[in-house]
């Protein structure tokens, strides 16, 4: 019994033979165009070795090797497995797998390297600049006021690595919700790495039960942090760690569910990833509060980014987002409208910085060059945005708009540091 699988550029399965049927024991109304082909193997392997069979089969019109794959009821079974790039008008449009069982152990080495990635995989970390962006701009806006007076490297420190597990906490949190409320069972179109959330449940590389342990793991040393620092520094750490953690767990936790209340779940992320961060940033580093309110003023531009990186990625995520009570702004204005939120919030970022350059004492004139690189960029990104909403080729914009936020969150942070 021989399984054809036919799948699109990323994945999503478009057709599935009887021997399919057969082999893995989906009925083919159950993942035709719900499912990717992902769903087949376990997470370890696509991981480690999928990207290198596709590249083979796009380089040299053929992949052919032995896997171990998986059934729907759990149990794993050695094949041999054919890959080859389905074409149409002569571009590629997609994949054709064959699968043949065979009678003999296959054993798939997996490299350690691929179990580090698992975990930056679970954890959603190379998302982790929405979070370095503001620490780096707090902490070099903190030292200006500080002047001669010594720079506290250690408790800083400590403070980029609370931050940045609070982040990854709130990553996780949000992955265990989405899969208890069936949001991420309901999406087929996410974007591959930027949107639909890491899907590691999905792949096998933890649990439900899981994720809440990683999570709550997560939290908890973000908090013996935050209390270490309280300790040296004042009860302020306490309130803004609090706060931002209240922000990220409830983003998708009940009863609360930020994200679907049209639009409070953009507002905490703009918060959380902006102001919050660069205010108690520099209250770690000062030992005091800000009367002028220059430390929370400081964060809005960027966490303004950061909200345009959620606004952006809920575009694929759409569909299975309004399906599971999944509210949020993309929903509520609907696909259409989503360049002119977009646009909105950064207009709001832009003129925000120009109004910090105009009015804060310590500005100079290279204070306007973030200013100018958000204006340029962020014109590109929402007229190419314009021409692709509704096509995959859209990706391009969602990696872009990532771009923009670390490139303006490290060249604020490096101006204000060093001129």
């Amino acid at each position: 019994m021989k399984s054809t699988v036919t799948c699109d550029m990323e994945g999503v399965i478009e057709t599935f033979n009887e021997g399919a049927q057969e082999v893995f024991g989906y009925a083919a109304d159950e993942v035709v165009g719900k499912k990717r082909v992902s769903l087949f193997s376990p997470g370890l392997i696509v991981l480690q070795n999928v990207e290198g069979w596709l590249k083979s089969a796009r380089e040299q019109k053929e992949y052919v090797g032995e896997t171990v794959f998986v059934r729907k009821d759990g149990s794993t079974f050695p094949a041999k497995i054919r890959i080859t790039p389905t074409y149409k008008n002569g571009e590629q449009i997609g994949y054709c797998g064959i699968t043949e069982p065979v009678d003999r152990p296959v054993n798939v080495q997996i490299k350690w390297t691929t179990n580090l990635i698992k975990w930056l995989v679970i954890t959603r970390a190379p998302f982790l600049s929405a979070a370095l962006m503001p620490v780096f701009i707090g902490g070099a806006f903190a030292a200006a006021l500080l002047g001669d007076s010594a720079f506290p490297a250690l408790n800083y420190t400590l403070t980029v690595i609370g931050v940045c597990l609070l982040h990854l906490a709130s990553n996780v949190y949000n992955d265990h919700f989405d899969w208890k409320s069936g949001t991420d069972q309901a999406n087929a179109n996410y974007f591959l790495k930027y949107s639909g959330g890491s899907r590691s449940i999905e792949l096998g590389l933890t649990d439900i039960s899981g994720t809440l342990r990683i999570a709550n793991g997560l939290l908890v040393t973000s908090v013996a942090i935050g209390l270490y620092l309280t300790w040296q520094v004042g009860w302020g750490v306490l309130l803004y760690g609090l706060l931002g953690a209240a922000l990220g767990y409830f983003y998708t936790a009940p009863p609360v569910r930020l994200v679907a209340r049209h639009g409070l779940g953009e507002v905490a992320i703009g918060l959380a990833f902006g102001p919050l961060i660069t205010a108690g940033t520099a209250y770690v580093v000062t030992g005091a509060f800000d009367p002028t309110w220059a430390t929370f003023l400081v964060g809005l531009p960027v966490g303004l980014l950061t909200a345009n990186i959620l606004i952006i990625n809920q575009i694929p995520d759409l569909e299975a987002d309004a399906s599971t009570g999944k509210n949020h702004l993309v929903v509520t204005l609907g696909r259409e409208r989503t360049p002119w939120l977009y646009g909105g919030t950064l207009l709001a970022s832009t003129l925000i910085h120009g109004w910090m350059v105009l009015t804060l004492p310590m500005a100079t004139a290279l204070w306007w060059l973030p200013f100018g690189m958000s204006v340029v960029y962020g014109a590109y990104i929402i007229r190419y945005m314009v021409r692709n909403l509704n096509k995959r080729e859209l990706v391009h914009a969602n990696v872009q708009t990532i771009i923009l936020n670390v490139v303006y969150g490290a060249a604020f942070a490096s101006i204000i540091a060093f001129f």
